[in-house]
């Protein structure tokens, strides 16, 4: 069967839905998904962690995608936000706002008294004092104290405020507004970070966990320990929400001397510019050794694990000895030198990482007396305009009184994850996922039992801020090992991701891998084995469009979580045993292309392996989420699909990153080749080099631009980088498929340049289907080099 019997196009190409948000390039012009700019560009196909990456080298990704962020009026998100702390979440209840800025009123004005012991103390009156003293000439830091008392004791008066529809303050989550100002620390699988908020909102219980020796009643503790400085570094995973602030007026405006209900004012600014500090595009920024670690541009996520030993059916780790962090500078030093925005950024992302699933996170900016509210997702940032609390204090109260009436579901955390108790005491690390029907739109073989092992050693997580923020964990489930006891050996691992609503689903990408399977041999038994998913509802875009924000579908998100039988990872292998595995796949592949399925993300971490009884090696061709089928027409996604370090240097091009340019066959089967002397000249014997004496670190920390440059020299001056201890027959296969690789680049350099030549009025893109092979043919090009032959014959 011809490529052509069985997709759209041309011989082996792939038509990747254009890009909606690639400026200054028509849909019917794009060819090929563009490159997306900031962290989603490359933070989910990076499961890249034979790499040193440092957790700060993420910043300008973080930063562009902070520049990214879309804006709506505060007082449409406080709308949100109390609809969320309604006693109806579903039913829009228009006049929320204004009820609650009427009923807030007599606390804003010091005419209600506090439920809570020591009236006199929490009595709103006081509220009024610490804003003064907030007022007051100073430094930044003495900002904090007089906030974290007038939010605290506006919180003990506003607890008893009713307003008809609204729940009552949730006694599970009790918040407090809490002084940090300390180092506070989370390891990223071995890859450490440090920040230092200001200021944090967090449980109460939380909060009186890091004052271990103090015995001082609720009411003390809100006004004195709160704002002091922890005795103990606070855990992100407890933080609810940052308050970071900067101080840029030397003199404030006095608060008024009562408040009403007003229209709302914006301040000046009305939304925050986000200072660059960073490279204006940091794919452009060198990688060298000149570059300091702030600047250099990196994936927006960190995907790793520390062992190499038996990892997942998805996004697993290449094999590596990850090295010490005392090596590493310390992360986290030089958050003061960046903008309030992209710190703030920073802690979400920190925030992200501590928690499964998260779906959305709430900060506050304050810039002297004037608060801004940004929320997170994985569809992106949304900036609210401000509020002067100092002017307008009722909608500051508002903010308060939804937050103290959030339960942890409000603040993002997702309900389908539960902590697990062990003799009456929480069980680190384990969390089990509690399937409700009202929760998912989608459910393959019913209602099964989950353990997720968040903390197991052989965990794959995400580091960032949009993207599909892939998580890999090991998972126990009774109903699946009765299901499919042929796992039992191997295992299985829960793979969960925030996936595009407008791209064919991975279910569904392998319901057609599963066809084509049973048809082709060499599909069978190389394709991950899908043992259940669900598909969660409340996309991102929800929230979109309750806000008013336009184009709200464009790139909006829902979760997935998908079981598979673990596998283990090709970086393993060596010598004839990785030959097999890597042609398995090429060929697997092969048989996809043509039967529609085009998978478009080669790389290591998606060529995995797995042993049969007989202990024959089976090679897994893994990861479908950024897969396309052939039959399906038009856009459907607003993500590039590609892992850098491995893309075709035809996509890696400026015209590649603007989706001018079609992804064919051999694109793919180039990638394949970029697999081959990563692994070979980065590994020995199935063990990463030292970082020292591995070529490549480089193509991953770099953009796609600065990626392709280095790459294309690699290509035409391959014979310069053959490693002394190398075994001969795996570097005469990769000389072998790399000369291949050059002489078919000539070739179509030189096609193109005699069709120019004989018809100058021809296009581009005619002249390159013209020149185009089809796959079996390309694909021949390496399988009939003497290396390639005589590998196979030994190997079969």
């Amino acid at each position: 069967m011809s490529p052509g019997d069985a997709q759209l196009g041309e011989p082996g190409s792939s038509f990747t839905p254009p890009r909606p948000n690639v400026a200054g390039h028509t849909a019917s012009a794009l060819k090929s998904t563009p490159n997306s700019r900031g962290a989603a560009t490359v933070s989910d196909h990076m499961s890249l962690v034979d790499i040193d990456i440092e957790v700060e080298q993420i910043r300008p990704w973080i930063q562009r995608d902070i520049e990214q962020a879309k804006t709506c009026p505060v007082d449409a998100m406080l709308q949100v936000l109390l609809q969320r702390a309604s006693l109806d979440r579903k039913t829009q209840q228009p006049g929320l706002l204004h009820k609650c800025l009427e009923a807030v009123l007599p606390v804003c004005n010091g005419r209600v008294k506090c439920a809570v012991k020591n009236q006199a103390t929490l009595h709103p009156s006081k509220i009024k004092e610490a804003l003064e003293s907030y007022v007051s000439p100073g430094v930044e830091s003495t900002y904090y104290e007089p906030f974290v008392k007038a939010t605290n004791i506006a919180m003990a008066c506003l607890k008893d405020i009713k307003v008809n529809g609204m729940r009552a303050a949730s006694p599970m989550v009790d918040i407090i507004c809490q002084l940090n100002d300390k180092d506070m620390f989370q390891d990223h699988q071995n890859v450490p970070s440090t920040r230092k908020p200001n200021v944090v909102v967090l449980p109460f219980q939380s909060s009186h966990n890091v004052f271990p020796l103090d015995s001082m009643e609720p009411p003390e503790h809100m006004l004195m320990n709160a704002t002091e400085k922890p005795k103990e570094s606070l855990l992100w995973k407890d933080v609810l929400a940052s308050i970071e602030f900067k101080r840029k007026s030397k003199r404030l405006a006095a608060p008024p001397s009562s408040y009403t209900v007003k229209d709302y004012v914006p301040p000046k600014p009305q939304y925050l510019p986000v200072a660059s500090v960073a490279p204006e595009d940091p794919a452009t920024a060198a990688s060298g050794p000149s570059q300091t670690q702030s600047k250099q541009p990196v994936p927006a996520a960190v995907q790793s694990s520390q062992k190499a030993s038996s990892k997942s059916s998805s996004k697993r780790k290449a094999t590596e000895s990850v090295e010490s962090s005392r090596k590493r500078p310390k992360v986290g030093d030089t958050d003061t030198k960046l903008d309030v925005t992209v710190q703030t950024g920073l802690y979400a992302a920190e925030m992200f990482a501590a928690n499964v699933a998260v779906s959305y996170l709430l900060n506050l900016i304050v810039i002297d007396d004037v608060v801004w509210i940004w929320y997170y997702d994985r569809q992106g940032t949304i900036q609210c305009s401000g509020i002067n609390f100092i002017d307008d204090l009722p909608r500051f109260m508002v903010l308060l009184y939804a937050f103290q009436r959030f339960d942890l579901e409000d603040w993002g955390r997702h309900k389908l994850f539960k902590e697990v108790t062990e003799h009456g005491r929480i069980k680190e690390g384990v969390l089990r996922f509690e399937l409700g029907r009202e929760d998912v739109e989608d459910v393959e073989i019913g209602d099964v039992d989950l353990e997720i092992h968040t903390s197991d050693e052989e965990r794959v997580t995400h580091y960032g801020l949009k993207g599909r923020a892939t998580n890999v964990f090991p998972v126990a489930s009774e109903a699946l090992a009765k299901k499919f006891p042929e796992i039992e050996e191997d295992g299985m691992v829960a793979k969960i991701f925030w996936g595009e609503e407008q791209r064919t689903s991975e279910p569904e990408i392998l319901k057609k891998v599963s066809e084509i399977a049973k048809q082709q041999p060499t599909v069978d038994g190389h394709v991950p084995q899908l043992l259940w998913y669900c598909k969660v509802k409340n996309p991102t875009s929800a929230v979109r469009k309750t806000l008013g924000i336009a184009n709200p579908g464009k790139g909006s998100r829902v979760l997935y979580i998908l079981i598979f039988r673990k596998l283990r990872p090709i970086t393993e292998l060596h010598g004839e045993d990785f030959f097999n595995v890597w042609r398995q796949c090429i060929l697997c592949h092969l048989a996809l292309w043509k039967g529609g399925v085009h998978h478009r993300d080669v790389s290591p971490p998606n060529m995995m392996y797995y042993r049969t009884k007989n202990g024959v090696l089976m090679a897994v061709l893994n990861d479908y989420d950024l897969s396309s089928l052939a039959i399906t027409p038009g856009p459907q996604s607003n993500e590039r699909t590609g892992t850098v370090p491995f893309m075709a240097l035809d996509l890696l091009s400026p015209q590649g990153q603007r989706g001018q340019v079609k992804h064919l066959y051999r694109h793919d089967l180039e990638s394949f080749m970029w697999v081959l002397v990563w692994v070979c000249l980065r590994y020995r014997n199935g063990v990463l080099l030292p970082w020292k004496t591995r070529p490549f670190d480089e193509w991953a920390t770099a953009g796609p631009d600065v990626c392709g440059e280095k790459k294309f020299w690699f290509q035409n001056n391959f014979l310069d980088f053959e490693p002394s201890d190398i075994e001969p027959r795996m570097w005469d296969l990769t000389a072998d498929c790399f000369q291949a690789l050059k002489l078919d680049a000539d070739h179509r350099q030189a096609v193109r340049f005699r069709q120019r030549r004989s018809n100058p009025g021809a296009s581009k893109q005619m002249h390159a289907e013209k020149i185009e092979l089809d796959v079996d043919d390309f694909l021949q090009k390496f399988t009939c080099t003497e290396s390639w032959i005589r590998l196979s014959t030994s190997s079969s």
